[in-house]
């Protein structure tokens, strides 16, 4: 019986520290922004007036927000989908194939990875200027003719952030599916051979199949990630211009609690952003959800 009860208070020892911090830091706030969307109140006061719903009512006729949101749900899918299958193509590709100099490119294509937004941001923008722009100089070179497109702005804006996204998130995921299909038996591989299957139908059939799981859970990590990755992309390369036409959720959210002293409408923005990524996430499990396969 003492036996039991001092393994009981080693695990509660062991587990306290993490649960304190978890609470303090994340249940309590997460708490406090669902309070505080019910009120009205600036950023640097404490004077607070409760509204109730209002907020959230305001939130549903506010243009800004909905283009934000729009935005926001823009990147999500299609720098999910360019990510997930470029990281998934360059696994396979350095997995199965005889490439020499494997490691050198896990490296370089982790290196983004590794760089701060920052300075990904700052990258970018000069790859994007206008005038003296990496990219516009190498379309002026080909074309023969001097090409100054506004790669930020208002039409082309969202594609540039997105490019900057897939950069940055692609090694990441590559070196991971990289891990998984390395753990693939070889003799399944020699199996499908035999009976026909070329490299393309392997892939479909045994490769992805046996890392499934692998795949949906860093998905729903990747989605989570990618709402708090592009408030720092905008953030450090648009600041949500021109004219919001790069305005995502969370950098909204910013401007109505701490620049237009909106604090209770950005609390009310930001637990709508919580629901949103928890369904998005729960919906993402659903419907990715298959029976795991055993080798």
């Amino acid at each position: 019986m003492r036996k039991r009860s001092g393994r009981s208070a080693f695990i509660f020892l062991c587990a306290a520290p993490a649960v304190i911090l978890f609470t303090v830091f994340m249940i309590i706030p997460t708490i406090n922004v669902f309070r505080m969307s019910l009120f009205r109140r600036s950023a640097y006061s404490t004077t607070e007036i409760f509204v109730g719903f209002d907020n959230f009512a305001r939130l549903m006729k506010d243009t800004n927000f909905i283009r934000s949101m729009q935005n926001t749900i823009l990147l999500i899918v299609v720098v999910t989908i360019i990510t997930f299958f470029f990281a998934l193509v360059f696994a396979a590709i350095l997995t199965r194939e005889e490439i020499k100099g494997q490691n050198f490119f896990r490296v370089i294509f982790y290196i983004p990875n590794i760089l701060s937004v920052v300075v990904i941001s700052a990258i970018f923008s000069a790859i994007y200027d206008t005038n003296n722009g990496t990219l516009n100089s190498l379309l002026s070179l080909f074309s023969g003719e001097t090409v100054k497109i506004l790669w930020k702005g208002e039409s082309m804006v969202m594609v540039s952030l997105i490019i900057a996204m897939v950069w940055q998130a692609i090694g990441y995921y590559m070196v991971m599916y990289m891990a998984s299909m390395a753990s693939v038996p070889q003799s399944l591989y020699e199996s499908a051979s035999l009976d026909g299957a070329g490299r393309i139908k392997q892939f479909f059939q045994v490769t992805l199949p046996l890392i499934w799981t692998n795949i949906r859970t860093t998905l729903t990590f990747f989605i989570i990630s990618t709402i708090n990755m592009a408030f720092l992309f905008v953030k450090a390369m648009t600041s949500g211009g021109p004219n919001g036409a790069s305005e995502v959720a969370l950098t909204y959210m910013y401007k109505q609690a701490y620049t237009n002293s909106s604090y209770g409408y950005g609390m009310a923005i930001g637990a709508l952003i919580f629901l949103f990524s928890f369904g998005l996430s729960a919906l993402v499990n659903v419907v990715t959800k298959r029976e795991p396969l055993e080798f």
